[in-house]
């Protein structure tokens, strides 16, 4: 239930900056909705409360982006195999399991195994660790 709640006042910061609502319009849509006090606050509201105030900023036009994969790297040519590799294992991964696996976990794995934090920025060797680590994960299952 944390989870959801959370999840719900994230996305409603997310409609409020997405929309350039100001603080007042922001605070007034909360009290219409039922966030108690003079100073209303989307912490302060129950699950059903923070579900009706998304509705509305949807039909304020607000629409929620999907997860998409992210921007690919732009690697110079001697990488650019090596990250088409990575790319048919990220694509591989998410055929699998039915959603998309953005490039942000190629750049997490690059962090933890090469200690860089993009796949951009890796050398050649660092970037076929990164292809062994999604070949052992595909493996895996």
């Amino acid at each position: 239930m944390k989870d959801a709640r959370r999840a719900l006042m994230a996305k409603i910061h997310i409609a409020k900056k997405d929309l350039g609502l100001d603080e007042d319009t922001y605070r007034a849509i909360l009290a219409r909705h039922g966030a108690p006090g003079d100073r209303p606050s989307s912490a302060q509201m129950t699950v059903p409360q923070l579900e009706t105030v998304v509705r509305e900023l949807q039909a304020k036009g607000w629409t929620p982006k999907k997860p998409g994969a992210g921007r690919r790297p732009k690697p110079p040519r001697s990488r650019a195999d090596q990250i088409a590799k990575i790319e048919a294992l990220l694509a591989d991964k998410a055929k699998r399991q039915g959603r998309p696996v953005p490039w942000a976990y190629a750049d997490a794995i690059a962090k933890r195994v090469c200690r860089v934090d993009k796949v951009d920025w890796c050398s050649n060797e660092q970037l076929r660790r990164v292809i062994a680590a999604l070949e052992y994960d595909r493996r895996r299952g």
